[in-house]
C-alpha cells in the first residue's frame, strides 16, 4: 500500500459510500466556499424551462434538448446508462453525429474537429418543447457473445446496435457516422484539470519508450478562449481542453442553451423553427450562471477508497500492475498550480494517462475528432468505478454502457489492451475475483 493511497483525491476526498457519493463537495472547502459550490450545485440539479415573456433567471430550454437539467444526464453526479425498452428520450445516453470531412472543410476541422451532419448537427437530439418535433428516436439492440477464459469458465458479453428512426427532419445524409455515448461520473474533474500538460505528455513519451503495443497519443483541440490548439482532456474522446468549455458545449448540444462562451446552439441552417424560436436571453445562460457551474464541476469531490490494505484487494492492484493495465490506467499525480487553490498540489490516484488509444475494431464508432481516430479512446479515470451501483443503481461501463460488469468491460478491451485482456483471460478465478475487489475498492 502507497502512503496516502486510501485519499484518491488527496485532501479533496470525502469519506462517503452511499448512494451521494458523487455529490460531495471538495473536503477541504472553506464554510464560504462551500456555500459558493452549493450554488453551482443548483443550477445543476434543477430544470430549465421554455423560454418566457417574463424575464427569467433560468429559461431558454430548447427547442431541441436531451435533457432540462444537467442532473438529468450525469445522474446523481453520476454514470448515465443505455435506455431500456420503454419509448422515449435516452436521457443520459446521447448520440454524436458528423459527416466524412472532404477537401473544402479544413476550417471545421480546425474549429470543430468534425464535419456536423448538415440537417442534425452535431449530436441527436431527442426530446422537444411543445410544437416542435424530436430530431428522432433512438433505440440500442443486443447480441450476445460468447467468451472463454483459459480455466474454461464462460461469460457472455453484449454487441450493441445502433438504430435510429421517427426522423423529424428528413433523411440523413447516407454517409453520417455515429457514436453512442452515456454520461461520465462527474467526480474529480476539477483535479483532472489541474494535472500539468507536462505529464499527460510525459506518458506518450514514455509509453512510446517502453511499450511495445501501447502508443497513446494526445488529443489537440481547440480552445476556443484562446483561439488556440491545445492540449485535450475531458470527454470520451478527450475533445475538450477545459471544464468550462466542456460545461458550455453541454449546454448547447444537450439543453439547447446559449452563453458567452458558445453563442449558438445545435439548431441546423435547415430546421427554420427552431431557428426562429423563442429565446430566453443572450445569451440564455449568463456568465454568472456558467461561472457557478465552472466551480461546482471543479469541486465535486473523488470518494475515498474502501479495504485498501485487504489482501485480496492488494493481490488484486499486484495483479492489475502485472497485467500491464496501469501502462494507460496511470495511478497517480501531483497536481499543478490550478486554477482553484484546494485543487493545488495534491497527490491524487485518477487511474488514467488522459491519453487516446486504439482500443479495437470491436470497441470502434469510426468516428475521428480532431486527432481522435475511429478506434481511439480517451483513458477514462477509474477512481469511484467501485461505487457506480451504489450511487447509480447499475454497473454499466465503457463509452456506450454495453458492459453490464467490470469484468466484461475488461474483455471488450483490445487493439492497443489486447495484451491485458488476455492476460486476465489466463488468469484463475480467485485471481480475477482479486482484480475485481481492487478496482471495487477504487
Amino acid at each position: 500500500m502507497e502512503p496516502g493511497e486510501a485519499f484518491s483525491g488527496g485532501a479533496t476526498s470525502v469519506a462517503k459510500t452511499d448512494s451521494n457519493a458523487f455529490s460531495m463537495p471538495s473536503a477541504n472547502l472553506s464554510p464560504s466556499r462551500r456555500m459558493e459550490f452549493f450554488v453551482g450545485n443548483g443550477f445543476f440539479r434543477n430544470p430549465w424551462k421554455p423560454a418566457s415573456e417574463r424575464a427569467n433567471v433560468r429559461d431558454g430550454l430548447g427547442p431541441l434538448f436531451n435533457t432540462d437539467t444537467c442532473q438529468g444526464c450525469h445522474i446523481k453526479d453520476g454514470r448515465g446508462h443505455p435506455p431500456g425498452n420503454l419509448p422515449g428520450p435516452a436521457v443520459s445516453l446521447l448520440v454524436r453525429l458528423s459527416i466524412p470531412p472532404s477537401s473544402g472543410d479544413a476550417l471545421q476541422l480546425q474549429r470543430g474537429g468534425v464535419v456536423p451532419e448538415p440537417t442534425y448537427g452535431g449530436q441527436l437530439q431527442d426530446a422537444a418543447l411543445p410544437g416542435h418535433r424530436p430530431e428522432g428516436q433512438i433505440h440500442i439492440e443486443y447480441s450476445e457473445i460468447p467468451v472463454l477464459f483459459s480455466d474454461r469458465s464462460q461469460i457472455s458479453v453484449r454487441k450493441p446496435s445502433l438504430s435510429i428512426d421517427q426522423l423529424g427532419y428528413g433523411p440523413m445524409h447516407p454517409d453520417t457516422l455515429f457514436s453512442v455515448r452515456i454520461a461520465p461520473p462527474m467526480i474529480g474533474l476539477g483535479l483532472l484539470e489541474a494535472i500539468d500538460e507536462a505529464d499527460i505528455h510525459a506518458n506518450a513519451t514514455r509509453q512510446a519508450a517502453n511499450s511495445r503495443w501501447v502508443r497513446g497519443k494526445v488529443n489537440r483541440v481547440r480552445d476556443e478562449s484562446l483561439g488556440q490548439t491545445v492540449t485535450g482532456r475531458f470527454g470520451w474522446k478527450a475533445g475538450q481542453p477545459s471544464l468550462n468549455q466542456q460545461n458550455a458545449h453541454a449546454f448547447a448540444g444537450d439543453m439547447g442553451l446559449t452563453s458567452s462562451q458558445r453563442l449558438r446552439d445545435d439548431c441546423t441552417e435547415r430546421q427554420s423553427a427552431c431557428r426562429s424560436a423563442a429565446n430566453g436571453g443572450t445569451p440564455e445562460v449568463s456568465d454568472k450562471i456558467l461561472a457557478s457551474i465552472l466551480f461546482y464541476t471543479r469541486h465535486l469531490a473523488v470518494p475515498m477508497r474502501r479495504q485498501v490494505d485487504d489482501p485480496q484487494v492488494l493481490q488484486g492492484k499486484a495483479l492489475f500492475h502485472q497485467a500491464g493495465c496501469a501502462t494507460c490506467h496511470v495511478p497517480s499525480y501531483v497536481t499543478g498550480d490550478a486554477a482553484e487553490p484546494e485543487l493545488r498540489r495534491q497527490k491524487i490516484f485518477p487511474y488514467t494517462d488522459l491519453l487516446l488509444h486504439d482500443m479495437g475494431d470491436e470497441l470502434a464508432d469510426g468516428r475521428s475528432e480532431y486527432l481522435a481516430d475511429g478506434n481511439q479512446w480517451r483513458t477514462p479515470p477509474l477512481w469511484g468505478i467501485g461505487l457506480t451501483s451504489q450511487v447509480n443503481g447499475h454497473t454499466q461501463f465503457l463509452h456506450d454502457g454495453r458492459a453490464r460488469n467490470l469484468m466484461e468491460a475488461i474483455v471488450w478491451h483490445g487493439g492497443e489492451a489486447r495484451g491485458s485482456r488476455n492476460a486476465v483471460l489466463k488468469f484463475e478465478q480467485p485471481e480475477r475475483e482479486a482484480l475485481l475487489a481492487f478496482l471495487n475498492s477504487l
